[in-house]
């Protein structure tokens, strides 16, 4: 089964970086939105729009990640339903997520979900820097080397 990159793209803000690595492996690229997203015009390339359902794109990778997928997403509880089907998980920032550090990242979401609700804590994460889409694109090439090794 070749490899494949499933993006949850609503608000990803490292889709070219994604486009880059896998048109350099040759690599199928799913960008998952619930509405629609640019995409570049290559075979390679599919998107799938899933509906303005809660949780609807983050259900449709769910169930199509395994084994052979990087999924990319910013979402913890996808992240953890991703690495459940044993596919690899990756943040915008570069972060990869793991089986030791999902646990981890669910609690300290939780945490900062409860003082947002108390006013303790306002505003969202901080933007993005050259050097998250550097590391980003070091973790995702990484990960594809990985799953290549693993044939």
């Amino acid at each position: 089964m070749p490899i494949e990159i499933l993006v949850d793209a609503d608000a990803c803000p490292v889709k070219a970086e994604v486009y880059r690595v896998a048109e350099r492996y040759g690599l199928k690229v799913f960008v998952v939105s619930g509405a629609l997203v640019a995409i570049p015009q290559s075979p390679m390339i599919e998107r799938v729009i899933v509906g303005d359902g809660f949780d609807a794109a983050d259900d449709w990778i769910a169930g199509r990640a395994g084994p052979r997928s990087i999924v990319v997403t910013a979402d913890i509880p996808l992240a953890s339903r991703a690495l459940a089907a044993g596919a690899v998980a990756i943040g915008p920032t570069g972060k990869p997520f793991t089986k030791d550090s999902i646990g981890m990242a669910m609690a300290t979401r939780e945490l900062m979900q409860q003082l947002r609700a108390m006013g303790e804590v306002t505003g969202g994460p901080k933007p993005m820097a050259s050097k998250d889409k550097s590391r980003f694109l070091s973790a995702l090439d990484e990960a594809v080397n990985r799953l290549r090794r693993a044939i």
